[in-house]
């Protein structure tokens, strides 16, 4: 019954913008399950469901996942709308952005997690990103250069 009721509840916030728990609650009983507020607090601390902005200004109920993905979208646009230019010297690539904009492009990149990235170092306006040595320079370069132009 648990993971049949925390299966119907992915499936409603993911095709409905749910606000509160009892909105949630009442979708529920119009499926023909009845739940108490106390298995849905469980529920949604076992599913990790945070609230989120909505794309009417509202929140909505989303799984951590969900909200990470349209995070990661924001940052890649963030990267690209910063990025003047890419380059590589050694182990670390430079990346130059307009100014003000380093710090949140930097975030960008951190957010991706790439295993070949030990780590960014941001100022106002430029990036220094350690790679990992044996690490294929030339294709992570690509790769950044890809996400500028978005």
């Amino acid at each position: 019954m648990k993971s049949v009721r925390q299966s119907m509840i992915l499936d409603i916030i993911a095709h409905e913008d749910v606000e509160t728990q009892e909105d949630l609650a009442a979708r529920l009983r119009a499926h023909g399950m009845n739940v108490t507020q106390a298995t849905l607090s469980r529920d949604f601390k076992e599913l990790r469901l945070i609230k989120v902005l909505a794309s009417d200004g509202n929140y909505k109920y989303a799984t951590v996942d969900t909200a990470e993905n349209g995070l990661q979208e924001r940052f890649n646009s963030i990267f690209a709308h910063a990025v003047v230019s890419i380059h590589s010297t050694g182990n670390l690539i430079v990346i130059k952005t307009m100014t003000g904009t380093a710090n949140a492009a930097s975030e960008a990149i951190d957010s991706l997690k790439w295993k070949d990235i030990v780590g960014t170092i941001a100022g106002d306006n430029t990036i220094f990103i350690a790679v990992s040595e044996g690490a294929d320079m030339q294709t992570l370069i690509e790769k950044f250069r890809a996400m500028a132009k978005h």
